[in-house]
């Protein structure tokens, strides 16, 4: 037990050393240039875990082990719950039907791509291609961290999702306004897009939140709707990560208790922590609580989420990474071009419906 009378002196110092990683991850994502690029506190504090993991991790005590691995997993189960208080039910209202669909139908169709893609044709573990296509179909970092106690994955996994999250979310950022500039914008016919439409396709099809923020903040003279759109589909991508976990969870049970037989029973696997994530998104809906703290509690969360991702970092050694060679590279590469092309052609088609 990590608080066990031998166990707590340990603990704390491994969660106070987590700590101080994290805090120099924010400190970091402040800077401007850094935060112009849309890289979070999430992504920097990985970065670091694993430097100091395949540098320095010989360095400490061997009892902070317990710190960091409780960094990793409870904090980060509790961070992942209060997450809900980013979103509101009145936000999914906002964008309609629409919005809505363009959400479900390629959280959806990403993600079965991704697993189908990673595990039949470059031959990677289920683990990392469920990690990695929760990355690029949910919402980036904060989605793989969240399908990883699900999964039950090691923490290097976890890191190889995320590094495809960071890579091909950052081309987004840059590829998305040079489209809307050059050719959805200025384009008549099927090619064109009303800022209305454009937000909702940034929305559906952009990895991180952040990102989601930057792309309409790059487009010279983008009307408010164009940016209120994306965040709100984006949102809605959001919140449905805890359905996706929990019927995740169900389809892992089943597979258990094929693979088990009959005699085997079925062991139920549901991610209660994505159950309490829609409680909490329902309890902010209700506006009880003064912006203002809700401001501050989202900026512990983020604290707390970076300490869970630089946790899963310093779990990480490049060794365990033999094997997989370019097979996340080019998962997530499929999965980019049928967000960006995919999802073109289905938020026409939905807008063009609803």
């Amino acid at each position: 037990m990590p608080f066990s009378a031998q166990n707590r002196q340990g603990t704390i110092s491994g969660i106070i050393f987590v700590a101080i990683f994290a805090a120099a991850a924010t400190m970091i994502s402040q800077i401007s240039f850094i935060k112009s690029l849309g890289i979070s506190p999430l992504v920097i504090g990985i970065v670091m875990g694993i430097f100091y993991a395949n540098t320095l991790h010989n360095h400490i005590p061997s009892a902070w082990g317990s710190g960091i691995t409780f960094s990793g997993k409870k904090i980060l189960r509790f961070a992942i719950v209060f997450y809900g208080f980013r979103i509101t039910f009145q936000q999914i209202m906002e964008v309609g039907m629409s919005g809505f669909m363009v959400s479900l139908i390629m959280l959806s169709t990403t993600f079965l791509l991704g697993t189908y893609l990673g595990i039949k044709f470059f031959k990677m573990d289920r683990d990392t291609s469920m990690l990695t296509a929760s990355g690029a179909s949910v919402c980036g970092a904060a989605a793989v961290l969240a399908t990883e106690p699900v999964l039950k994955a090691e923490g290097h996994k976890t890191a190889v999702a995320v590094s495809m999250v960071v890579l091909f979310g950052t081309i987004s950022m840059f590829l998305y306004p040079v489209l809307y500039a050059s050719i959805i914008e200025p384009a008549t016919g099927f090619l064109h897009m009303t800022p209305e439409q454009f937000g909702i396709y940034v929305g559906g099809t952009i990895h991180e939140v952040a990102q989601v923020v930057a792309v309409p903040a790059s487009v010279a003279g983008a009307p408010e709707v164009m940016a209120n759109s994306a965040v709100i589909v984006k949102m809605t991508r959001v919140i449905m990560i805890a359905p996706m976990l929990i019927i995740l969870g169900l389809y892992l049970s089943m597979q258990a208790k094929k693979a088990g037989g009959e005699a085997g029973g079925l062991t139920l696997t549901i991610p209660w922590f994505a159950v309490y994530f829609i409680g909490m998104a329902g309890f902010n809906s209700l506006d009880l609580v003064p912006h203002n703290i809700v401001s501050v509690i989202n900026e512990i969360d983020t604290f707390l989420l970076t300490m869970a991702m630089t946790a899963l970092g310093m779990g990480t050694i490049f060794a365990k990474f033999k094997g997989l060679g370019l097979a996340p590279l080019y998962t997530a590469g499929s999965m980019f071009v049928w967000l960006v092309v995919g999802g073109f052609i289905v938020t026409k088609v939905v807008t063009a419906t609803f």
